[in-house]
């Protein structure tokens, strides 16, 4: 009986291919907007989680001052060679301490400047931020002891300066110190809060505070936590450290801050997951309308249909076959519409990821489900309609023209 009243629905569909097309055409862009949203919100979130890890593993930042707002700043003083010193020695979940001292300079080499980041640090700023070089060596000891004028660069300083040209041994120029070019570090794109990762240049701390800072400060300390160690037990470990190191009393605000990127990345993709979330919940509202078209087509099916209806029922068709058939019918456009949107959502997610440079994540799951709800609508929309065609008294309708 089932096929049967589905062979009849295909006849039906068949008989108005414009008006079923015009019905389903709700029920198509609610699921291909809905498995649109989720498809392009997974990527993005795992666009962030991917550059969040790519920024190092269990990383602990620990800045100068708490967080200030805009043109606000910190009268908290600096940090010393000797707190880098303490604080991977006397916190053991520690695996390696990266100190590090930053500004924003004009490099040049010939003809060509560009603005660019100058980070003054040591070799564990590599394993802190799991960097690796596409060409050329590290840091020596001589290097980093002697304050040697040498520098690692990042691709897109290599770019705006050197072009498609080899820069290891050339030189660049910042203020009135010439740096050797030592090594070239891997691209890593822009981080999650859309920042060039690519635009800086390293070079020994010595270097940098002797040449260019004038002092021996460190604005910035970055901790690699050892895997299987708590990052919430090792930043409790650094507050007491510090605070202590600086002398801050019981009660008294730190004035300096322990951020944890894991705490970031939940953040940020919990922020996307709700966003996603809202988006998706506004396209399913295209999938009620498709619901509620698909009713009122319906309705009008019905109603022209009722002679047939009345023929039918006379002859000895139960109710529940005729409730059935339309049933069938109704379902028959909405999984149409189903399938089509999901064909869409596909095209359209693999179109649309590139061009908002976030990668395609195909969930199987928002799929099968959008399907489902998409005959799921069909059942409930069209249940009305259905149950009005069987209950019809075939001798008023055979007496309908």
């Amino acid at each position: 009986m089932i096929w049967n009243a589905f062979l009849l629905a295909l006849r039906e569909i068949r008989r108005n291919v414009l008006r079923s097309v015009l019905t389903i055409l709700g029920i198509v862009i609610g699921v291909a907007a809905v498995i649109v949203m989720v498809t392009l919100g997974d990527g993005a979130t795992r666009q962030v989680t991917t550059q969040i890890e790519s920024l190092g593993t269990n990383l602990l930042m620990i800045r100068v001052g708490q967080h200030m707002g805009p043109g606000q700043s910190s009268n908290a003083p600096p940090f010393s060679l000797a707190d880098t010193v303490a604080v991977g020695r006397d916190v053991p979940s520690v695996r390696a301490v990266a100190p590090s001292a930053s500004q924003s300079m004009i490099a040049i080499v010939g003809n060509s400047n560009w603005s660019t980041s100058v980070t003054g640090t040591d070799n564990a700023f590599f394993s802190v931020r799991n960097w690796t070089l596409e060409s050329g060596r590290l840091f020596s000891d001589g290097d980093l002891q002697g304050g040697r004028s040498v520098c690692v660069i990042g691709a897109t300083v290599r770019k705006e300066l050197f072009g498609a040209l080899d820069p290891i041994g050339e030189k660049i120029r910042l203020k009135s110190m010439a740096c050797q070019v030592i090594g070239l570090l891997q691209s890593k794109g822009q981080s999650s809060m859309g920042s060039d990762q690519d635009d800086l240049v390293l070079m020994p701390l010595r270097t940098f505070q002797r040449r260019i800072a004038g002092n021996q400060d460190v604005s910035l300390i970055q901790v690699s936590i050892r895997d299987g160690e708590s990052t919430d037990s090792a930043k409790g470990d650094l507050e007491r450290l510090l605070r202590e190191r600086r002398h801050i009393r019981p009660g008294e605000q730190d004035d300096f801050s322990v951020r944890d990127m894991k705490e970031i990345a939940s953040m940020l993709t919990g922020t996307t997951q709700v966003l996603t979330a809202l988006l998706t919940a506004v396209a399913a509202v295209s999938l009620l309308v498709g619901g509620i078209g698909i009713m009122n087509i319906m309705l009008v099916s019905v109603t022209e249909r009722t002679r047939e209806i009345g023929i039918r029922l006379a002859i000895g068709a139960l109710e529940r076959e005729v409730l059935t058939q339309f049933l069938v019918e109704a379902v028959a456009l909405s999984s149409l519409g189903g399938i089509l949107g999901i064909l869409l959502a596909i095209g359209a997610s693999l179109g649309l990821a590139p061009l908002l440079n976030v990668p395609f994540v195909f969930n199987g799951g928002i799929v099968l489900l959008a399907f489902c709800f998409s005959a799921a609508v069909g059942v409930i929309f069209g249940y009305f309609p259905a149950r009005r065609a069987a209950r019809l008294d075939p001798i008023e309708a055979l007496r309908r023209e």
